[in-house]
């Protein structure tokens, strides 16, 4: 029985996927990047479930890879094209650039594909994690709604600079950069300092800067990744 659970968190991850797409559909976009932070949560708990009961299996790797396609790539996707839509800016190319968020689903693909079958993936990851893409997406609109950041602000306003964002996140999604994970393998401190330390960093950053410091926190797993790449 305990094989299943890790499954079913997964698929609890699916449906929160789509689910949020229908809400994004109906224009409820804060509603749906709720629903996709739980999205977030279940695909956390399937792996540390999985870990922790040793309960791993082949159609657990490929269903988490299908539902991180939907909640992690397809409805960031529509979040960012939403954005682009609601932006101002690139008057003269506007109906050309507010196709760039398709980046977002097509190299979440290629990703996960290339991740399933790339054994130097186990415990760490060669390029941005699509769940972290995604987070990205999730932090800019929610700190545009809960706080009154103007650099957030200009931000989201403008269609270059979530080009810019877009383009930059997507390449690296597939590129072979080194970036740690939060794959705990059990509860103890050893063996997970980076992890603890980089989470304890972001409670503490959040906890001065409020919201406004949520996009802050991936391009900071992004930097803090390189640099733990480079002096290990």
């Amino acid at each position: 029985m305990k094989k299943h659970i890790p499954n079913f968190l997964t698929l609890l991850n699916l449906a929160s996927g789509f689910i949020s797409i229908i809400f994004i559909i109906n224009g409820n976009i804060l509603i749906s990047v709720w629903i996709l932070i739980g999205a977030l949560i279940f695909d956390f708990a399937d792996g540390l479930t999985a870990r922790l009961l040793n309960a791993y299996s082949e159609l657990g790797k490929q269903l988490d890879s299908l539902a991180d396609m939907v909640s992690f790539g397809v409805a960031p996707g529509l979040l960012m094209y939403n954005l682009m839509l609601g932006a101002s800016g690139a008057e003269g190319v506007v109906d050309y650039i507010i196709w760039i968020p398709v980046l977002i689903p097509v190299l979440s693909g290629l990703r996960l594909g290339i991740f399933n079958i790339d054994k130097e993936q186990s415990d760490s990851f060669r390029g941005l994690p699509t769940p972290a893409n995604a987070m990205f997406i999730f932090a800019l609109i929610l700190a545009n709604t809960y706080s009154d950041s103007q650099l957030i602000e200009n931000i989201v306003s403008s269609r270059w600079t979530l080009t810019f964002f877009t383009v930059c996140f997507s390449i690296l999604l597939v590129t072979r950069i080194p970036m740690f994970s939060f794959k705990f393998r059990n509860l103890r401190f050893k063996g997970n300092e980076l992890r603890i330390v980089f989470i304890a960093s972001c409670i503490l950053l959040v906890a001065g800067a409020g919201v406004a410091a949520l996009p802050l926190i991936i391009i900071l797993y992004i930097t803090v990744s390189v640099t733990y790449s480079i002096v290990s």
